[in-house]
């Protein structure tokens, strides 16, 4: 064991891709059980900010470096991609407590993260891990556009299905029905008014505004966070059609990726629809958002890893 460790340690410190996913897989480890603590009160973290932003850098940095080593946009594998997906999961997480400070954000997002970066570097075989040449098909400048922006889609729809999912979970006991605006936001609500006369007959009217609850404006932030990720998706999936025209011929193939990519389209597209037209919020959409989840990552992971399609990016054995 204790050669094991100490060969991992050595290709470690000659590898700075493999050690710059190690660091930040140590500062993400640090942050979720602060960022669980935090949950007590009512503030983010300042903590658990610096670790997740030093965290980002240290992603941002393995990224330029597998890219100098490689010659090629750092995203042609498995392993490049989980790297990619934890940065962008960082970014969003960073955004996302911007605009809303609260614990719950990082207590939500952190995990995924996490998850994606201990998957990279230590579930997936050395095969799947090293760099090579592209194929022909991926030698093209839609490579950067199409991946990335799915990429970065993912990341938005997978942080904005977990902060849906705490909102399952938060005040279960307590009634979410906020009446939706035109836009279908969740933001409104029939504000209270006081009416006081004095003795000349004149009235003064008085709007007394209704604060949200921490589980209201969670569910506004998922909301707000799986539409960004729904617009990319779909930006992803045009200029996929389109590479794939320019490469195969074809601009839908029904590929088992472009197959799963659609049904992930379709579920955001349905939970979307209930918040725009139905005016659902709360709740019942926020169990749509989290079958999203489990609906992404099989297109993600399981479809990827099937070593058949496309899309493929080969199998554990």
């Amino acid at each position: 064991m204790a050669q094991i460790t100490s060969t991992f340690l050595s290709a470690a410190i000659e590898d700075p891709v493999l050690l710059l996913g190690l660091v930040s897989f140590g500062l993400l480890l640090l942050a979720l059980p602060v960022a669980f603590w935090a949950t007590g009160g009512t503030k983010t973290s300042s903590f658990v900010k610096v670790l997740v932003g030093s965290a980002n850098f240290c992603l941002t940095a393995q990224l330029l470096s597998r890219w100098w080593q490689s010659g090629h946009f750092p995203i042609s594998n498995l392993y490049e991609s989980l790297c990619f997906l934890a940065w962008a999961c960082t970014i969003t997480q960073l955004l996302a407590e911007r605009s809303w400070p609260s614990p719950l954000v990082a207590a939500a997002s952190t995990p995924m993260a996490l998850i994606s970066v201990g998957f990279a570097n230590f579930a997936l075989p050395s095969q799947l891990q090293n760099a090579a040449p592209l194929v022909p098909a991926l030698r093209s400048s839609w490579l950067v556009m199409h991946v990335s922006v799915i990429m970065c889609s993912y990341a938005s729809l997978l942080i904005g299905s977990l902060l849906s999912l705490v909102v399952l979970f938060l005040d279960k006991q307590k009634s979410l029905d906020i009446r939706s605006s035109s836009l279908g936001i969740g933001g409104f609500r029939k504000p209270e008014l006081a009416t006081e006369f004095n003795t000349t007959n004149n009235s003064n009217i008085q709007l007394n505004s209704i604060k949200l609850s921490s589980n209201e404006q969670l569910d506004s932030l998922s909301y707000r966070t799986i539409t960004v990720g729904f617009l990319l998706l779909t930006i992803g999936l045009i200029s996929g059609a389109v590479w794939a025209n320019e490469a195969w011929g074809s601009w839908w193939s029904w590929d088992p990726k472009e197959t799963w990519a659609f049904v992930c389209w379709l579920f955001y597209a349905a939970y979307l629809h209930t918040r725009l037209t139905r005016g659902w919020s709360g709740r019942k959409p926020a169990m749509l958002a989290v079958a999203g989840f489990f609906v992404i990552i099989v297109c993600y992971i399981g479809v990827n890893l099937l070593g058949i399609g496309l899309h493929s990016y080969g199998w554990f054995f």
